[in-house]
């Protein structure tokens, strides 16, 4: 039985996964979740096959969750399941781990396809995706600004760019205060901005939030 955990804030993009799964034997849904919190500690406790993440999840977005999971759950196939198609998105997904990258507006067949792939060990891109690569391939590619952040400053950032205050996200990611503040200090210097509302725009641009 191929074990499949959900994650996407809106509950009609589960529900339509979750068709799209139940509707072939021997995959079944494991658990669903709606931020990518939540999605993490579901990951870890019920331990899937394959995680179908999107990106912009509420709290940690879908790249950080799948950098965290490449660190404490290896055997976990990632696939982005997303709206994004841009070469740093693409990228970044691919770079913290993903093994498959498929587009919310690629049929149906092409999650099925994905799901199969992942679950047999292999990766899979939609055909757009896989046109960004021969590009990025071919051509020397811009090395995107989050590229150099960690992951406790990517969690950091998107629960900046959310609006939260550091005693907020001390208590989202259990650090102290004094911890979020030299992460916080580290996000915004890397990121080449100065004041929080500069750093909104930013995260949006680099699709850490969603406008």
């Amino acid at each position: 039985m191929l074990r499949i955990l959900i994650a996407d804030d809106h509950e009609i993009v589960r529900k339509g996964v979750r068709d799209v799964i139940e509707g072939h034997p021997g995959w079944q849904v494991c658990a669903e979740a709606s931020d990518g919190q939540q999605a993490l500690e579901l990951a870890l406790k019920d331990k899937p096959d394959i995680a179908v993440l999107d990106v912009t999840l509420p709290i940690l977005n879908g790249i950080a969750v799948t950098q965290r999971l490449r660190k404490d759950q290896p055997h976990v196939r990632v696939l982005l399941f997303t709206m994004h198609d841009d070469d740093d998105t693409v990228s970044r997904g691919l770079a913290a781990g993903a093994r498959g990258y498929v587009l919310k507006s690629d049929s149906e067949s092409h999650l099925e396809a994905a799901i199969s792939a992942l679950g047999a060990n292999r990766p899979y891109f939609s055909a757009p995706v896989s046109e960004l690569l021969l590009d990025a391939a071919l051509n020397e590619r811009k090395r995107s600004k989050l590229e150099s952040f960690t992951i406790r400053e990517l969690e950091v950032a998107q629960l900046i760019a959310e609006g939260n205050s550091n005693k907020q996200i001390g208590r989202l990611l259990d650090i102290s205060i004094k911890t979020v503040e030299s992460h916080r200090a580290a996000a915004m210097r890397k990121a080449g901005v100065h004041t929080a509302a500069e750093f909104v725009r930013f995260a949006i641009k680099h699709n850490l939030i969603q406008p």
